[in-house]
């Protein structure tokens, strides 16, 4: 669950689709960890009478990935089959279930799946002790309904800023926190039980075996947060993705860089794989998802953007060689002492959001082509920073998770000073 790699696993799994005045596109990536746990849906235009509707999850697998794959192909079945969902449908007819069936029906859908997943009988017997966050959206022709079951997250980016934001459930949250002593529990180091960092999960059972409780009283819930607003012409789009791309941007500043790239290229899941790529740079440890939904009032490709855009690329690959150059005599630069040079540099037309780490690859493939010899890890005692350095992010990393992100400076300046004594030694 927390066990990491000695190098991370980059290679990504996309796709993209269109439909509904909507078009997608979306990215995943193992990285450090040991295991890929996260899943994701993506249906445009749902079955049985619901086509003009599209359904889009991201899911953020522990301790395994049973549940979030399971979840992945059937929650979306869970949701519209029940009768909640259908109650106000009537045979023949093209009525659409009305908001608060909606609403009910996706709530329906998350506690019935649950407990027909507690009867699978590697999760019965204890054999697999997988759980799994989900963050949705459902959107209909009016409404998008946002779905949230622990913290994964999903925002809206309207009229150029951030209108919504799921809001993550943690054992720290004080109505989470009630539910948890009320069930016989407790919260130690910002988890349940000093355990698990969720308060909210499909799965899980070892969480949810209290007797006298319901289903969502229990030390961890599998009952969603579901808020609908009703679309508008200035939505641009949605982002959905698993706290691996949360724990190194926040929703302002990932909306932000979205927006960027958006201006330099239509291709979504180019878009996507950015973001991916600058959250590994920017220090994340752990599997990263992300779906970008957008809307036809999403930003359009720009020529001055996709100018500027080539011109800062240019501008860094001159300046990695002039760094390399000058630096001859001494012997090859580490890649660590070029990153340290740059970014202590005022470059202009960064990405905003992404910032140096949303360029890193163009500095990494002229670093590499100038220095075709360097070690597998990309720098001179990588292997045997990767150990410590890795276990500084992720006690950092758990920091900035309890402390909804108050310590991102300080993870990046105790991880420039650690590179530097490096260095040094």
């Amino acid at each position: 669950m927390g066990a990491f790699l000695d190098k991370p696993k980059t290679e990504k799994h996309n796709a993209h689709g269109a439909g509904n005045g909507l078009r997608y596109g979306l990215s995943s990536m193992q990285g450090w960890r040991v295991e890929m746990e996260d899943a994701h849906t993506a249906v445009v235009g749902i079955p049985h009478g619901l086509e003009d509707w599209s359904f889009f999850a991201v899911y953020d697998g522990h301790a395994g990935s049973r549940v979030a794959n399971y979840c992945s192909t059937h929650l979306l079945e869970h949701i519209t089959n029940n009768e909640d969902f259908r109650a106000t449908e009537k045979p023949g007819s093209a009525l659409e279930p009305s908001v608060e069936n909606v609403k009910s029906g996706i709530r329906t859908g998350f506690l019935k799946i649950d407990e027909y997943m507690r009867n699978f009988a590697d999760l019965r017997n204890g054999m697999d002790r997988s759980g799994s966050t989900a963050v949705g959206v459902m959107i209909s022709p009016e409404h998008v309904y946002f779905i949230n079951c622990g913290d994964s997250r999903a925002v809206l980016y309207r009229n150029g800023q951030v209108c919504f934001s799921t809001q993550d459930h943690k054992p720290c949250n004080p109505r989470e926190k009630e539910r948890i002593q009320n069930a016989g529990g407790s919260v130690m180091i910002q988890r349940v039980n000093g355990s698990l960092a969720v308060s909210r999960a499909l799965g899980d059972y070892d969480y949810k075996c209290v007797d006298g409780k319901g289903p969502t009283e229990q030390l961890v819930s599998p009952e969603p947060e579901v808020c609908e607003i009703l679309r508008a012409e200035e939505d641009e789009f949605i982002i959905l993705a698993c706290d691996g791309i949360w724990d190194v941007m926040s929703n302002e500043e990932l909306c932000e860089y979205v927006k960027s790239r958006l201006e330099v290229s239509d291709d979504l899941e180019t878009v996507c794989n950015w973001v991916v790529d600058t959250c590994l740079h920017k220090g994340s440890r752990d599997n990263m998802s992300i779906v970008l939904v957008c809307f036809s009032n999403a930003p359009k490709v720009s020529d001055e953007a996709v100018k500027k855009d080539a011109e800062l690329d240019k501008y860094l690959e001159s300046r990695v060689e002039e760094i390399m150059e000058k630096s001859g005599e001494e012997g090859m630069p580490d890649l660590a002492h070029v990153i340290r040079i740059l970014t202590a540099e005022n470059i202009p037309n960064l990405p905003p959001g992404g910032g140096l780490a949303g360029k890193r690859n163009i500095i990494e493939n002229v670093y590499t082509r100038l220095n075709p010899h360097r070690d597998s890890e990309g720098e001179p005692g990588a292997a045997e920073e990767g150990g410590t350095q890795g276990r500084l992010v992720e006690a950092l990393r758990q920091m900035r998770i309890n402390h909804r992100g108050n310590y991102r400076h300080l993870l990046e300046e105790m991880l420039a000073g650690y590179r530097l004594a490096q260095l040094q030694a």
